[in-house]
Parts: C-alpha cells; sequence; structure tokens
C-alpha cells in the first residue's frame, strides 16, 4: 500500500548534483521508491529504493527544504519544494520506520540468535518497562491535580488500564527470566530434555537457541496471505537499499564514517540503557561497564598524575588529566537509537539527559571559561587608541575563542548545571607586568589580583536553563557580561544547540559597550563517532563608535568536506561595504582581506598557546562550586566506572528535584547569588568592574 507519492529532488553526485524522482513510499514493504518519472513508475521500471527498516531521518535546521535518509551505512539526500512539503514526507517516512523498526521477523539468512540477544532482548524489554513505569507515575501525579469530574475520571481509566499493561509486562519479563534460569542454570547444569542446542568449548555468550518455536496465530495467518498473494517484483524487499550505477557517488559521507576502511558493522554490545529523566522518562542502568573496561580506583594507584605523593586521588588533577576514557561510543549504538526512538524530529531535547559515556569531565559554566583561554587578546581591545583598532580586536579575540572548548576528538557535552552552581577561575597573562600583590576584595573573586583576569559563573535558571558569566581585568579597565540560554533540538543525524542571549564587552576608559550574540552548536554522526560544529550568524556592534561585524558559522555541506568554516565582515560608521573581510577556519588558520586589498593571516589558533586557568582546590571550594559539585561524576568517567558516574549524577539531579519540589510546596522563590535579572530578561553582574570605579570616583 502506497501511503505517499510525489516529486521529490535527490541527491546524485557532485557533477550531475539534484535530480527530479518520482517517489513512491510503500508502507507494507517498508520502501521508498523511487523511478526518473510517474511514467516509469505505471511501467515498473524502478530507478532504485531505499530500505527503511533501522533508518535514521536527518534534516538540517539551516536548510527547510532538505532531508536525509541514513540505512545500510549510505547517506540519500533529498530535497522538497518547501518546508510543508518536507514536513509531509518526514512524518510519513517516521511512521513507517517506526513501524517497521517494532516488527520483529525473523529471517533464516541470518545465524540463529544466541543466549547474549535473549539477554539484549529481556533488558530491552526492562528498559521499555521503566519507561512506562515513570510515565504511569507522572499521570498519578496529574491526576492529583485534576480539577474538572470528567477529566479526572477519563484519566484514572487509562491509568487503570496502564497498571494492568504493566502487571502483565512485569509478569511476562520475569517468565523469561525463569526460562532463561531454567535452561540455564548457575550451577551450569545443563537440562538435555530442553530444545536448545550448544557449541562444545563455548560460553553462555555463544549457546545457540534452536529456532523450532511456535509461531503464534498473527504469524501464521500472515504467513497464509503472503502464501496467497502473488508477489509483485516491485515489492521485494532487498537486502540493501539500492540505486542505478550512474547514481552511485557521494551516497557515503566517507570522512565522517568510522566504518569506510574496514566496512565493519558495529554491532550492539553490552545492556546499558540510558535516561531520559526531568519530567520525561527514566531507565535505569542495568549492567556494567562499557567500552575497554572498568578500572578502579586502585589500579590508578601507578598513575603519577592523579596520585597525590600520599597514595590519595587528587580529584583536582581528574579535571586538569586530559586524558580521555577509552570509551568506543560505535559499541553503545544500540543504546542511542533506543533514544532516539523516544524522540522525534524537531523536539526540544531540554529536558532529555543523554547516556552518562558522552559526557565531558566538566560542567557547562567551566567551559564558557574557554572564551578566555588565550586572555591576552582579550585585554588587549583595551590597550588600543583607535576605535577601529578595538573593532578589529574585538573580532579577532571573538574567533580565537571557541576552538579551546574541545577537548576531545570526539564530541561529548559537559555537565547540565545545577540551579545554584557556581564557577571561579583566573588568568595570569602572559608576559604581563610584574605580579602585584594588590588584590580586588570587593571584585567576583576576592583573592584575585588586579593585573589577572578573572572568571565567576552561575546557573540563573534550570527551565529554561540558563548561565550567567563575568570576566574582568582590574588594571586594563575591561570586563565581559553575558548570558546564554541553551535550547536544544533533535535534527534526526544531529543535535542543534541554540545559544540565545548576548555578552557585553565594556572598555571603560573610552565608554564604549561591544554587544556580541553567539553562534549554534551542532552535534553531528550522533550514531557513530559524534563531532561538533558551529553554524550560525552573529553579531558584534558597538553603538557609541558604529561600528560593527557580521560573522557567520558555515556548517558542512553534504556534498564538500569542508568543515569548521568562518566568514567575517567588518564595518566602519554607516558603511554599507565592509573594510575587512576575514575567511578561514575557526579551529585553524583564518586569513584577512583589506578594503585597499591587502591580504594578510589574522589568526591562526594552531600557533596560539592556551593559557591554563587557575581554579581553587577542591578541598576549599564552596559545596554548590562546579568542580566540588561534580567530582565523583568525574571520578567515574576517569577511571571509565560509567555506573559510578551515573548514580553520582542522578543523586545530584534527584536532590535539585527534591529541592525544586520543596520551593514549590512552600510557596519560595528562587533566589541567585551573583547576577540579577533586569526587565528586559537580561542577566547581569551584580557589582560590575564599571559599577564599582563610579562607586570610587564619587
Amino acid at each position: 500500500m502506497a501511503v505517499m507519492e510525489g516529486s521529490l529532488s535527490k541527491w546524485t553526485n557532485v557533477m550531475k548534483g539534484w535530480q527530479y524522482r518520482w517517489f513512491v513510499l510503500d508502507e507494507n514493504s517498508g520502501l521508498l521508491s523511487y523511478y526518473t518519472s510517474k511514467e516509469k513508475m505505471t511501467r515498473g521500471v524502478r530507478r532504485g529504493c531505499v530500505r527503511l527498516k533501522g533508518a535514521v531521518i536527518g534534516i538540517d535546521d539551516e536548510d527547510d527544504s532538505t532531508f536525509t535518509i541514513t540505512v545500510d551505512h549510505k547517506t540519500f539526500h533529498f530535497q522538497a519544494r518547501d518546508a510543508e512539503e518536507r514536513e509531509k514526507w518526514v512524518r510519513a517516512l517516521e511512521d513507517t520506520i517506526f513501524r517497521h523498526g517494532s516488527r520483529m521477523r525473523w529471517e533464516s539468512s541470518r545465524p540463529p540468535p544466541t543466549m547474549k540477544d535473549f539477554d539484549y532482548k529481556v533488558s530491552e524489554a526492562d528498559a521499555y518497562l521503566q519507561l512506562m513505569i515513570e510515565q504511569t507515575k507522572n499521570l498519578e501525579e496529574k491526576i492529583d491535580h485534576i480539577e474538572d469530574p470528567q477529566e479526572k475520571t477519563k484519566c484514572q481509566l487509562i491509568l487503570d488500564h496502564a497498571n494492568a499493561m504493566l502487571n502483565d509486562i512485569k509478569h511476562s519479563i520475569v517468565l523469561l527470566q525463569i526460562a532463561k534460569n531454567t535452561a540455564h542454570p548457575i550451577n551450569g547444569i545443563y537440562q538435555q530434555h530442553l530444545s536448545i542446542s550448544t557449541h562444545s568449548n563455548a560460553g553462555l555468550g555463544d549457546t545457540t537457541v534452536q529456532q523450532g518455536v511456535e509461531l503464534g496465530s498473527e504469524c501464521t495467518e500472515n504467513a497464509r496471505r503472503r502464501s496467497t498473494i502473488p508477489t509483485s517484483p516491485s515489492l521485494v524487499v532487498p537486502v540493501m537499499s539500492y540505486s542505478s550505477s550512474e547514481e552511485e557517488d557521494d551516497f557515503f559521507d566517507a570522512n565522517d564514517s568510522p566504518f569506510a576502511a574496514s566496512n565493519q558493522i558495529p554491532s550492539p554490545t553490552g545492556q546499558r540503557t540510558f535516561s531520559i529523566d526531568e519530567q520525561l522518562v527514566s531507565v535505569k542502568t542495568t549492567t556494567g561497564n562499557q567500552g575497554s573496561g572498568p578500572k578502579s580506583e586502585q589500579s590508578l594507584s601507578s598513575d603519577p598524575n592523579v596520585i597525590t605523593d600520599n597514595g590519595c586521588l587528587d580529584y583536582d588533577a581528574l579535571y586538569e588529566d586530559d586524558m580521555e576514557t577509552d570509551v568506543h561510543l560505535e559499541s553503545q549504538g544500540s543504546v542511542i537509537k533506543h533514544l532516539l526512538s523516544q524522540v522525534k524530529i524537531g523536539m526540544d531535547l531540554t529536558k532529555v539527559v543523554l547516556p552518562t559515556f558522552i559526557l565531558e569531565r566538566r560542567s557547562l559554566l567551566e567551559m564558557y571559561a574557554d572564551y578566555f583561554a588565550h586572555p591576552d587578546l582579550f585585554v588587549r581591545i583595551a590597550d588600543l587608541k583607535e576605535p577601529k583598532e578595538r573593532m578589529v580586536q574585538v573580532v579577532r579575540w571573538y574567533l580565537s575563542s571557541y576552538h579551546a572548548g574541545r577537548k576531545s576528538a570526539v564530541a561529548k557535552k559537559p555537565y547540565n548545571p545545577i540551579l545554584g552552581e557556581v564557577f571561579y577561575c583566573l588568568w595570569d597573562l602572559p608576559e604581563s607586568e610584574h605580579s602585584s600583590d594588590d588584590s580586588t576584595p570587593d571584585g567576583p573573586i576576592p583573592w584575585c589580583k588586579r593585573n589577572q583576569l578573572s572568571f565567576v559563573a552561575e546557573q540563573v535558571s534550570h527551565h529554561p536553563p540558563i548561565s550567567a558569566f563575568y570576566a574582568e581585568h582590574y588594571n586594563k579597565k575591561i570586563s565581559f557580561d553575558a548570558h546564554i540560554y541553551t535550547k536544544s533540538k533533535f535534527l534526526g543525524l544531529s543535535i542543534c544547540v541554540y545559544n540565545i542571549g548576548c555578552g557585553i564587552v565594556s572598555v571603560l576608559d573610552y565608554d564604549e559597550e561591544y554587544i556580541v550574540t553567539f553562534p549554534n552548536g551542532y552535534g553531528r554522526s550522533i550514531l557513530t563517532v559524534p563531532w561538533i560544529e558551529l553554524g550560525g550568524t552573529v553579531n558584534i556592534s558597538c553603538k557609541k563608535t558604529g561600528y560593527h561585524a557580521d560573522i557567520e558559522f558555515i556548517t558542512k555541506p553534504f556534498y564538500g568536506n569542508k568543515k569548521h568554516r568562518v566568514n567575517a565582515e567588518v564595518y566602519g560608521p554607516e558603511e554599507k561595504k565592509p573594510f575587512l573581510n576575514v575567511n578561514g577556519e575557526w579551529n585553524g588558520v583564518m586569513e584577512a582581506k583589506w578594503s585597499d586589498g591587502e591580504c594578510e593571516e589574522f589568526i591562526n589558533v594552531n600557533k596560539l598557546s592556551i593559557v591554563k586557568k587557575k581554579v581553587r582546590p577542591i578541598n576549599q571550594q564552596l559545596e554548590n562550586e562546579s568542580r566540588r559539585l561534580w567530582k565523583e561524576v568525574t571520578k567515574g568517567l576517569r577511571v571509565n566506572d560509567i555506573d559510578h558516574a551515573t548514580n553520582a549524577k542522578g543523586a545530584l539531579e534527584q536532590k535539585q528535584r527534591d529541592e525544586a519540589k520543596y520551593r514549590k510546596e512552600n510557596n519560595i522563590t528562587w533566589e541567585t547569588k551573583l547576577f540579577n535579572k533586569s526587565q528586559e530578561d537580561v542577566w547581569t553582574y551584580i557589582n560590575p568592574l564599571k559599577q564599582r570605579l563610579c562607586e570610587l570616583s564619587t
């Protein structure tokens, strides 16, 4: 049955580009077939097809008409006439993928299932059970607050059915476990009368389950129907998706695929589930560690980087240590796919918590400090005499501020800050004047010297998630005040994080304020080896001088291999043409072209030394400071004990939920400590340098 048919453009190859094709989506066979014309379709001359079972739909948030289908390690690219038509196709494709993804049909050509497969499916069933339990719990809470009697009766009926279904599922899982234990008791005694065959000298994971399973009536009825219906060649489901020979170029995103060299298909290993908590759902971790295997704290005793002289674990070193834990994300494909099955394209992911094993070992608040990884470039803004020079230096500092944020070749996500969490740090400037004993007791960091750059951040809101941060250099009389509201969106094969907010660079000697905005972040290839790119247009403007800049972070086109491109145009007051163009890669070399035609290297971030920030030792930190707050999660990730990290993370999040519930029940309003909110929803530091200097002068 054709669910949908119509025309789309399909990307063929670089030489031929987009080609018109007539597409037919068949729900029964789970195929998206395409033809060179509608007439060829009526004649059955199929050009190619895409097998939708196990496929993943992807969209580009920067283009409202294109979408992709990734399956069998191929990526097919399509273009609709407009956003509305794309939406229709995407929804229909998602429904078909879901329908075929939920079918369990055994293929005789596949190897027989093992006990490892059985364990995996039981674990998967238990994960869905946990999802339903949490959703049922949410429904119970909702019923308690419903005042309308009719609505309450309806919801109660749904709840009764849900509880009955939960009991059935629990009973089924218990019976499955009993069946497994009967077939393979703990003492290893094999029961010959059971219909299970084993290979000699094989472990439990290699035990083969006999395929002689009695089929249910639904299966036999479907088989009977298929046997009585003549099979059309167009409805035969191929083993792999295919296309005509002249369109075989550019199907693979070769540079993004970890399987390009080896042609190995990752198999889901382990049984770990993930958690989607907050007010959505929660799934408990059910098994051991992943990756290269868990390491105990004792196993690090020989690692001088994280062990103190007295043999104790150095929590401070865990944050400074750049060694990456060897967790192979490809092996977690089943976890990610399970996660993706719970969300729809375009869904807001604000309340979705990703698996612990993809976390970076630091808080998002600490990551914002990377804007000042080159503090000398920032404070130099205040040293320049001309407005034009200061504007160019603001752009130079801004473009150099993003590369330091990526500590790993594989994209990882920093911890979501807890409400009220704070982070403090400072920097010594390279080649700065001799260290001064003058401190800034009324500044953001009382122990910071006047010739150091200080930084403080606070999580000022949890829903929506808003972080505010502030930096200043007292002697240079320059500061930066910013807030960012992060909003995530699911795009199929990617996740987009919108960074909503702004920052203000204040150059106090010249009474100038440069307002900057922030690009979006994209997590690409989330089913294989994730990587980060930036996208979107940002602006930098100074109202007093009239100088402004437009900066575009360019996302990688699917038909090219250039990543991390950036283009900046800098304008003078009331000028329509830029006096400076900057092009290049924000994590590499950027070239400047001036209006007089002169070209030069604008900045090469690979030649810049990252200045290490100074953070107070954890044993001297407040309870709500980032590193102390997350130290057990960081420890678990560093030693590759994912269970420990997950439990520690869950404890923090549960504590936050309990506190929020208490405030709500007692009508208590949360009060921030370091930042105030204006009527324009702008968060600013409570005691900025400008305000303190004004008070001193009066």
